[in-house]
């Protein structure tokens, strides 16, 4: 009798978790469809007045204007132009980040529509246009939604969460530093320390309000390198006169080139190298003394990372010294590889399902792609998953590339995405202590 009692009061207790469960999730789903207009509005504004890395003056500004009656403790420059804002639950528990960008890129736009960016700023020494290319300004609109939907529910929110409204994801200007690194340096995962962080990236090519994500190493790590091949002037007609540096720079690249095809493990992760920049020489008939490349790595296996860098510079040095040339080659890291905590995947997968719906969700492969999210990845565990924009019934081989001047995304599912984040905000506690 005292058993059968004791499982009925452990059952009655199982039903009222699963009743408040879904209490939740119906309280944060209608107040976040009650915000898709809003949603459309801030991200639409953004749209209209882009602005580059570490130049965010304006955009921080209307962060700020959106959060500053929601009761949060509010940090501004961070990082430069970042903005972090602080919200206590009603109960104790973990502390969690949700993190957005916020810059733009020098793209002019050539979308037709009524928000469409007409802005321009210095950059590099000269006037360019300005566009959100890349969707930054959606996910600063989610960002701000999932404040204001949380800040309502504070009193059933156990733990901190801590709203990152990051700059310059897609690099400082030069000789500055910025974005993530520069804000985990200045302390972004601290004071409250960080337990674990969150974020999305939304996509062109992936149906409005589905999500896609991968365990483990998802997004690759960016170097940015360059090769200074110095070799003899000479005239065009009498090349065995001088060293040839444009000659030798094209061994190179395809010494690079043999490295991806006949030196990695691609069955490990892929790799790819990319001379995306030739200078060299002034006139047609004169072999210069030097010529610079410049370009990118990508790897998803930190230590296939370094050992690639390795050999670039022994095979850039070899084929250099077999001309009579020298060569230099320098690594900037722009990126870590995204990697995405594996348990943690695992244990938050039913949050993604439950904000998009499960048929909505699905694995993916890694990509080349890269993303300076990864830099917080360093201070606790990490989970950045996809979140479509293309408009459903669109064939995903017609989606415009991001970085383009015709990049384009459907806003209408933008709710779906304050759902996912507060879905996780709420089930995370939770997820640790089962």
């Amino acid at each position: 009798m005292h058993r059968r009692k004791l499982l009925l009061t452990l059952l009655w207790f199982f039903c009222c978790a699963i009743a408040a469960a879904q209490d939740i999730s119906k309280t944060i789903d209608t107040k976040s469809q009650a915000l898709q207009a809003k949603l459309v509005e801030w991200r639409r504004h953004l749209h209209e007045h882009p602005e580059l890395g570490n130049r965010e003056y304006k955009t921080a500004a209307y962060i700020v204007e959106q959060l500053k009656d929601l009761g949060l403790e509010i940090q501004t420059g961070v990082g430069k132009t970042g903005v972090v804002a602080i919200l206590k639950g009603g109960k104790p528990g973990p502390v969690i980040a949700l993190r957005a960008d916020i810059d733009a890129l020098p793209v002019k736009e050539r979308v037709n529509i009524p928000y469409a960016s007409k802005d321009s700023t210095d950059y590099l020494g000269q006037r360019v246009p300005v566009m959100h290319a890349c969707g930054h300004d959606a996910h600063t609109a989610m960002l701000l939604g999932t404040a204001r939907v949380l800040a309502a529910m504070k009193k059933d929110i156990a733990g901190t969460v801590k709203f990152i409204f990051q700059p310059a994801e897609e690099g400082p200007p030069a000789g500055e530093e910025g974005g993530a690194a520069l804000m985990v340096k200045e302390g972004a995962m601290d004071n409250p320390k960080v337990d674990v962080i969150f974020g999305m990236h939304i996509e062109s090519w992936i149906p409005a309000g589905d999500i896609q994500y991968k365990p483990g190493a998802f997004m690759a790590s960016a170097d940015q390198f360059t090769v200074k091949v110095k070799g003899r002037s000479s005239h065009g007609s009498q090349p065995w006169l001088g060293v040839d540096p444009i000659a030798v720079g094209a061994q190179i690249i395809e010494g690079f080139q043999n490295i991806v095809s006949r030196q990695m493990d691609l069955t490990k992760a892929p790799v790819v190298i990319t001379v995306a920049k030739f200078n060299s020489g002034i006139r047609f008939n004169i072999i210069p003394e030097e010529a610079l490349m410049e370009g990118t790595l990508r790897t998803l296996d930190s230590k296939m990372q370094v050992d690639v860098q390795q050999r670039m510079k022994f095979t850039a040095a070899k084929i250099a010294e077999a001309s009579n040339a020298t060569v230099e080659v320098n690594f900037n890291p722009k990126t870590l590889v995204t990697y995405n905590t594996p348990e943690l995947v695992e244990k938050m997968l039913p949050s993604l399902q439950a904000a998009a719906g499960k048929e909505n969700v699905r694995p993916m492969e890694w990509v080349t792609g890269a993303e300076d999210f990864s830099y917080f990845g360093t201070k606790a565990p990490a989970f950045f998953f996809y979140f479509g924009g293309m408009p459903r019934g669109n064939d995903a081989k017609d989606a415009p590339p991001h970085h383009t001047p015709d990049f384009m995304i459907d806003d209408s599912k933008l709710y779906v995405g304050v759902k996912t984040f507060c879905q996780l905000v709420f089930d995370y506690p939770k997820a640790i202590n089962n």
